[in-house]
């Protein structure tokens, strides 16, 4: 890549990398919650390309790492939630120089901590996704790591799109927060308008 484009990518706004990467999609979308949505975020678009994974997280990495020299924040590791959240975690493990690893479901679903990671009894964990919507993801990984004695401290993500009412149980850091119309889908919009509608999303109901 030559110099100068590089620059330029680390100068983008998130949201604008985000764009630029097609990963931000309008449309009728039905989304993991079950509840239908007018815009879907595609991360994998835009973190396939990691000078502007780099660029997209690096906001986020200065703020934890300020936060961290002012003794505000500790953390000893940090995991993402697959799959959304292996990349978002490896480059925010890359930019803070700590280790990276993830949670997965296994064949019945269920998130479980396998492939050898480990966590101890008292690390610090931050937790990283690509998108935070309902935290469902979030949730169901700090439950893996709180039984096995870690303790999570903090969230971070892409892009914030939590839908109304849904709270962060810990800090919480964002590249960006986008504010997304979402119905209930007996009460959809779109379907009354009869749009069809996409389940781009890769869990099961």
């Amino acid at each position: 890549m030559p110099v100068f484009l590089g620059i330029f990518i680390l100068m983008q706004e998130p949201i604008n990398l985000l764009r630029d990467s097609g990963a931000m999609l309008d449309g009728h979308f039905l989304l993991s919650s079950g509840r239908h949505a007018d815009r879907y975020f595609q991360c994998a678009k835009l973190l396939q390309y990691p000078e502007r994974a780099a660029a997209a997280l690096a906001s986020i990495a200065e703020h934890i790492r300020a936060d961290m020299s002012a003794n505000v924040l500790a953390i000893d590791a940090i995991v993402g939630p697959a799959m959304g959240g292996i990349i978002v975690a490896y480059e925010l493990g890359r930019q803070l120089g700590l280790p990276a690893f993830f949670t997965e479901r296994d064949e019945n679903g269920a998130m479980t901590l396998r492939r050898g990671f480990e966590v101890k009894p008292g690390e610090n964990i931050l937790i990283a996704e690509d998108v935070v919507t309902t935290a469902k993801s979030s949730g169901e990984c700090a439950r893996v790591l709180e039984a096995r004695g870690a303790k999570v401290v903090a969230l971070a993500c892409v892009v914030d799109r939590r839908e109304q009412g849904v709270a962060a149980n810990w800090p919480f850091y964002a590249a960006c927060t986008v504010n997304v119309a979402s119905w209930p889908a007996e009460d959809c919009e779109l379907c009354h308008r009869d749009i069809p509608v996409i389940k781009p999303g890769s869990r099961k109901f």
